[in-house]
């Protein structure tokens, strides 16, 4: 379904809608949209104990109005503020706290579990493992980004072990970004498919000078049997 359109000044801003399934990436695309007006301290203060201004918290509830469907506005009749509408979406998107601690419960254990395989690529694994990291954390579970480094160097097949086990010695995983650690696989493997092409290619130029010099050596017996005979 195409978003909602609301221009702030000369800035057009293409709000999400909310779904039955899509609540994760709703709540993060709607919370930069929110950031970008200025009006994100409405659902979550920096500091509590700041009253927010009515302006700023009626713009924040038009901002959450805009993006979600009808059927779903019955859920915030009453929410006259746009801290209670937003927690009032985010119980009925995402349970009540048992449920998402038994949804955490399953995500962890996923992450736990997941390796790259030896025919996936490294995109293809961050992309699962981004997956399952964004909604662990959008369920209030912290995650730190060393964890998450440390998983992965775990999870490497065995074609990794060498440069993951340099990363683990000599890197400092409690700074380095999960993007950085990618970043650092996908140049190993560039290299070595490079150091291994370039193998082939000389085991194939040495096959060849072997084979002219078979056919050669082939054409000088010929031409000693030949004189042989005569």
């Amino acid at each position: 379904m195409e978003a909602s359109k609301v221009k702030e000044g000369t800035v057009s801003i293409n709000y999400p809608m909310l779904s039955k399934s899509n609540y994760t990436a709703w709540s993060m695309k709607m919370q930069v949209f929110m950031e970008a007006q200025g009006v994100w301290e409405a659902v979550e203060p920096s500091d509590p104990k700041v009253n927010v201004e009515t302006r700023m918290d009626k713009m924040a509830l038009a901002a959450i109005y805009q993006g979600i469907l009808e059927e779903f506005m019955l859920t915030l009749a009453g929410k006259k503020m746009a801290k209670m509408a937003w927690e009032a979406i985010k119980t009925m998107s995402m349970g009540a706290e048992r449920v998402q601690e038994a949804k955490v419960q399953t995500l962890r254990s996923e992450f736990e579990a997941l390796s790259i395989k030896e025919t996936e690529s490294l995109d293809e694994f961050y992309m699962k493992l981004g997956g399952i990291v964004t909604n662990i954390r959008t369920l209030g579970e912290p995650m730190e980004e060393s964890y998450v480094v440390k998983k992965i160097l775990r999870a490497v097949p065995h074609k990794f072990v060498q440069i993951a086990s340099t990363i683990e010695q000599f890197g400092n995983l409690k700074t380095m970004t999960v993007e950085e650690l990618i970043g650092r696989l996908k140049a190993h493997e560039e290299r070595v498919r490079g150091h291994v092409e370039d193998n082939g290619n000389q085991l194939l130029l040495t096959q060849k000078w072997k084979a002219r010099g078979r056919e050669g050596s082939y054409g000088k017996n010929d031409g000693r049997d030949k004189s042989k005979i005569k």
